[in-house]
């Protein structure tokens, strides 16, 4: 007998075809933490904001979210299930580990051991993620769970605290068939992603590699979706130059890879928001990007781009 396919969210399991559009790649909520002491406009805190934001992202057809926010560096997962229940938007959770700049040099992340964290992000999975947001020293799970499991690298090379990174989280897939998402600085070391993750026995078609489409380089985009990962695109807003590299990508690279590119904006920044006073807000891809795909002729692409491609991604894996 088959398996039974899901996508979890916060207030639970869900049919894949339920998602419907999906945004890949956001920072929903991000409570006061390190990452906001370093910069206040990563603070999105306000529920109220934060529905009305999410409230016309559903009146302009969007269905469903997925926060990017792992570990210990902004969650709040009550906040989460709040906005969601207040919007009828579907939002996957996080775990995992965001890059180092993230948490302080002092942070646990790098006394755990593999096993360890292999286990701390298990239970965010399967039991439900801390209240308290590891912030501890008491840890109360909430019915809450995640959805999704989180690594990053930066401009270096991958360096062994990151690979140790990589199998727990490959561990946690492994184990769960909870899919994977990655963050890289601007596109680098994607391949290096992808080498790593299947040296360590990880199915590409459950990861997805953020932020590529800063690396404008059409032929690095082909050698990396020849892989069968999946990547995710979310800079059509940033562009300033003259070229907009998310859109000359999606030219290319559509037609022979229509189901392994999906797109957010990850907009971590309540500058990008509108109920913040902010622009272009974010029903930008569901308007204003919508309308640029059209007169591309690229609008056949939508649906999978937004709906199929996600959907086949955050389902997690037979395993």
């Amino acid at each position: 007998m088959e398996a039974q396919t899901f996508v979890r969210t916060v207030l639970g399991d869900i049919a894949p075809q339920d998602m419907g559009l999906t945004y890949s790649h956001e920072h929903i909520v991000i409570e006061e933490s390190f990452p906001t002491l370093q910069n206040p406009l990563f603070l999105l805190n306000d529920t109220e904001r934060i529905s009305e934001e999410l409230s016309a992202f559903y009146a302009a057809g969007g269905r469903t979210m997925v926060d990017t926010m792992p570990a210990n560096c902004g969650r709040n997962i009550h906040k989460m299930a709040t906005v969601s229940r207040n919007t009828g938007v579907h939002i996957i959770a996080a775990t995992g580990i965001h890059l180092e700049m993230y948490y302080p040099p002092n942070h646990w992340r790098y006394t755990y051991t593999e096993n360890q964290l292999t286990q701390l992000f298990m239970e965010d999975v399967t039991l439900g993620i801390d209240a308290h947001d590891y912030n501890g020293p008491y840890v109360d799970r909430t019915l809450h769970k995640a959805g999704m499991v989180k690594l990053a690298t930066g401009d270096e090379n991958i360096t062994a605290h990151q690979e140790k990174i990589f199998h727990a989280v490959v561990n946690t897939h492994r184990e769960t068939g909870v899919p994977i998402l990655t963050h890289t600085n601007a596109g680098k070391h994607a391949m290096d992603q992808v080498k790593l993750f299947e040296k360590l026995g990880t199915d590409l078609r459950h990861v997805v590699i953020s932020h590529v489409d800063r690396y404008p380089d059409v032929g690095y985009h082909k050698a990396l979706l020849e892989t069968g990962v999946r990547v995710e695109y979310d800079s059509a807003f940033r562009w300033k130059e003259e070229t907009n590299w998310t859109y000359r990508l999606l030219e290319a690279l559509l037609e022979d890879f229509p189901d392994q590119i999906t797109m957010g904006m990850d907009a971590a920044k309540h500058s990008y928001w509108k109920s913040y006073g902010g622009a272009p807000g974010l029903d930008f891809l569901l308007t204003t990007f919508k309308r640029d795909l059209e007169s591309m002729g690229l609008s056949g692409y939508y649906e999978r781009i937004f709906i199929r491609n996600p959907a086949a991604l955050y389902t997690f894996s037979n395993h």
